[in-house]
């Protein structure tokens, strides 16, 4: 009996492992497109050099500028990594490449913050433009809580799209995670008030609500969210817990201009960052913590149900600049 214990917990262990090591894989191959512009040819250029100079921060904020940074964040960037030389009296390219991964991995530290379920039900708001993967990242994060044994329910809160509620409910009928829906129409406030009752009548621990995708400059779309807000708080006054955005990639500096207006309009706590695999924008990841301040709590690489992951700096940038450089350095 203790054998079969422990061969089933090994079993486990070697299958989290290899999860773990295939996601990193994904992920360094996903941000290939971004690494190019950020750091290929700039490596190329710094290697050649026997000493730090001025023309190294300006190739350094060209290639920052070209993966989608912004150059607010960028020239805060070459700030940092210029201070942190001088303080180190440091000359050589290789200390160079060291001290710049150390600056990312403190931008971006701030953070990564989890999303812990510590209410239950847990109330989770998805806002988004359309596009940007909402209803497929809702499903992933069902998916990933799931495993941990969590017990879920959706609702399709995104009543104008009928696609959107069709797609919820076939993922929730494959991987028996009850979904409330209505009609095709139907107030997307009333559909998320049932749905709040039915996670509280059965004790669920997360509930993730949908919503319409709108674009931020919609107004009265955005009234409609607040209005969502309050039907919620009818219920739980808290709730609800988190309200996440989330943001595709690959819109670069407009996803910022999206992200800002969304957090004036409701106040969010928290981002999703899908499509990272298909853009050489994912730079744009240092202009939100850089410039926001929120939880990066998912990011996302792919359509596979495990390609969407949460967030963690130091992952995130040695995957960016690649085994070539971490080698390097170690």
């Amino acid at each position: 009996m203790i054998f079969h214990f422990k061969k089933k917990e090994m079993l486990q262990k070697n299958s989290e492992q290899t999860e773990k090591k295939s996601w990193k894989e994904k992920l360094t191959s996903s941000l290939s497109k971004t690494r190019k512009f950020l750091i290929k040819d700039f490596e190329a250029f710094i290697y050649g050099k026997r000493a730090i100079d001025q023309k190294i921060y300006d190739e350094l904020e060209t290639h920052l500028l070209l993966s989608d940074v912004g150059i607010e964040t960028s020239q805060k960037i070459i700030q940092e990594i210029i201070e942190t030389v001088q303080r180190k009296s440091l000359h050589d390219t290789q200390a160079f490449m060291s001290v710049m991964k150390e600056i990312l991995i403190h931008l971006l530290k701030p953070c990564e913050k989890n999303l812990e379920l510590n209410q239950k039900p847990f109330v989770l708001l998805m806002v988004g433009v359309n596009g940007a993967g909402k209803t497929t990242s809702i499903a992933k994060i069902a998916h990933f809580y799931q495993q941990q044994d969590k017990k879920i329910l959706l609702a399709a809160g995104d009543t104008f799209r009928a696609a959107a509620v069709e797609q919820l409910q076939i993922w929730g009928m494959r991987n028996q995670v009850p979904v409330i829906a209505q009609h095709s129409g139907a107030d997307s406030a009333a559909v998320i008030y049932d749905a709040m009752e039915a996670a509280t009548a059965r004790q669920t621990d997360l509930l993730i609500a949908d919503t319409a995708g709108r674009l931020h400059t919609q107004e009265h779309l955005m009234n409609e969210l607040k209005k969502i807000k309050r039907v919620i708080q009818k219920i739980n006054l808290d709730a609800p817990h988190e309200i996440m955005l989330v943001i595709d990639a690959s819109m670069g500096q407009n996803a910022l201009t999206q992200a800002k207006q969304f957090h004036e309009a409701l106040g969010l706590t928290g981002i999703t960052l899908t499509k990272l695999d298909g853009t050489a924008k994912g730079g744009i990841v240092f202009a939100i913590a850089d410039h926001l301040k929120l939880p990066i709590r998912f990011i996302g690489v792919g359509e596979d149900i495990h390609d969407l992951q949460p967030f963690h700096a130091e992952e995130f940038v040695e995957a960016l600049l690649g085994e070539k450089i971490n080698a390097k350095q170690n």
